[in-house]
């Protein structure tokens, strides 16, 4: 059995945040993954000024990449926002990145040690967390998304996320000559409780999809399938992306809720595992990072734990798109 300080079930930005942290303060940690990186990941790649900072990113340096060639980095000054038939340029200062080279970048850089394999089952016995047989720590960090097997093993049975907070999103990325460089964004058209996007990245590359909350549209008596054809269509007739057959993908998320419980003795929730992604833009790449180093700090030099100060709102415009999308 291989045994390590902490094990952290997932390698994505939380996980990998939270690695190396504890890297740094001289706390032997292991990444558990189902799947080998760089790996495919459906995310719009939305990443503010403050994620910037937080992983110490040098854009140029980033954009430069290295054997594999350039990494996608893209800054956006304005956003064209659509809403209830208005439409809005709004200056702002945002960045894009490709997860596929993010999310590797991030975990080559933590120095973790790093195992492929699929958590089937994870025991807690004689001080210390046992995952299949074949690892063991003292500390637990559940770093693996919606449907993490730490979240679904020691915290779901007393505490299930809020379902009406669940997000259902359709998304695709793929290299396309777009013209346009602005980022546009679609809230609550045809009465979508959430939004649709269209982002171009550098190197080619553009994500579009389509968001919201899964209650609402069964509400309503939609699906998430209708709204993607009308969206499609609406990019079509904007002449933003023509001609082009989709192959979209689907993925969940919750958003920020009530105060959860993000530590149980010696095991830890981190990203959308704890259900943190924002109550405006549903995003969850700097909420994971902030929520990962603070894991590391608390296992490394007995701090508290807390979710306090992780921002439940992306943007200024937050408590108003709030507002909006519950009533939408």
């Amino acid at each position: 059995m291989q045994r390590t300080d902490v094990i952290i079930v997932g390698g994505g930005p939380a996980g990998s945040s939270c690695a190396r942290q504890l890297k740094q303060n001289g706390v032997d940690c292991l990444i558990i993954d189902q799947a080998r990186f760089p790996r495919f990941k459906t995310c719009a790649g939305w990443i503010t000024p403050q994620v910037v900072k937080d992983v110490t990113l040098d854009p140029q340096e980033y954009a430069a990449g290295g054997p594999d060639g350039p990494r996608s980095f893209t800054t956006f000054t304005a956003t064209r926002l659509h809403i209830f038939g208005l439409s809005l340029k709004l200056p702002t200062t945002q960045h894009a990145i490709r997860r596929y080279e993010f999310d590797h970048w991030l975990l080559e850089r933590s120095g973790a040690r790093f195992a492929e394999h699929t958590v089937k089952s994870i025991e807690y016995r004689q001080g210390e967390y046992v995952v299949d047989g074949e690892y063991a720590a003292k500390y637990l960090v559940g770093a693996g998304g919606t449907h993490c097997p730490v979240y679904r093993t020691f915290f779901k049975p007393n505490e299930p996320h809020a379902g009406e907070e669940l997000i259902v999103a359709q998304e695709e990325e793929f290299l396309y000559p777009h013209q346009s460089t602005e980022c546009w964004l679609w809230f609550f058209e045809d009465h979508l409780p959430g939004y649709a996007w269209f982002v171009p990245k550098a190197n080619g590359y553009v994500n579009v999809g389509i968001g919201g909350k899964a209650e609402r549209i069964k509400t309503h008596g939609d699906n998430l399938k209708n709204h993607w054809n009308r969206f499609v269509s609406k990019l079509e007739d904007a002449g933003l992306v023509t001609g082009h057959a989709y192959k979209p993908s689907g993925h969940s998320y919750y958003l920020r809720q009530k105060p959860a419980t993000p530590r149980i003795e010696n095991a830890f929730l981190v990203g959308d595992s704890a259900g943190l992604a924002t109550l405006d833009l549903g995003e969850g790449i700097g909420p994971a990072i902030r929520s990962g180093m603070r894991a590391a700090e608390a296992i490394a030099r007995g701090a508290d734990y807390r979710l306090d100060g992780i921002e439940k709102y992306s943007e200024w415009t937050g408590a108003f798109l709030s507002w909006a999308m519950n009533r939408a």
